[in-house]
């Protein structure tokens, strides 16, 4: 999605009207559907809620994310987690020695007394 330098940033009109003449701690989270939408040096501060196809995603907005754009931030795709069978097991190995270990110190302490 790049664009041509000459042509400018290709930032929604109706985003900058939002935040025109606002601060950022008096704005609040402007929620938009503009995933498209260039970030300006102007939107820096603000937070903005951008959609997802299903909840808006709440984004802070910085210096570092001038030039990207607003759906970069907003993930559309939910990660679950890699592994099928043999990292069931793995997991289950760990949280066994986690509740043997807590055992164990539970015993101590307990011997102690």
């Amino acid at each position: 999605m790049s664009r041509s330098l000459s042509k400018g940033p290709s930032v929604a009109p109706k985003l900058l009207q939002k935040i025109a003449n606002k601060k950022p701690a008096d704005a609040g989270v402007i929620k938009t559907w503009y995933r498209a939408s260039e970030i300006s040096p102007e939107m820096v501060g603000f937070k903005f809620g951008v959609h997802n196809g299903r909840e808006h995603i709440e984004v802070l907005i910085t210096e570092e994310m001038v030039g990207h754009r607003l759906g970069e931030f907003s993930q559309t795709r939910k990660f679950v987690r890699h592994g099928g069978k043999m990292q069931k097991e793995l997991e289950q190995k760990k949280k066994e020695s986690e509740i043997a270990a807590a055992q164990s110190a539970k015993a101590v302490t307990t011997d102690k007394k």
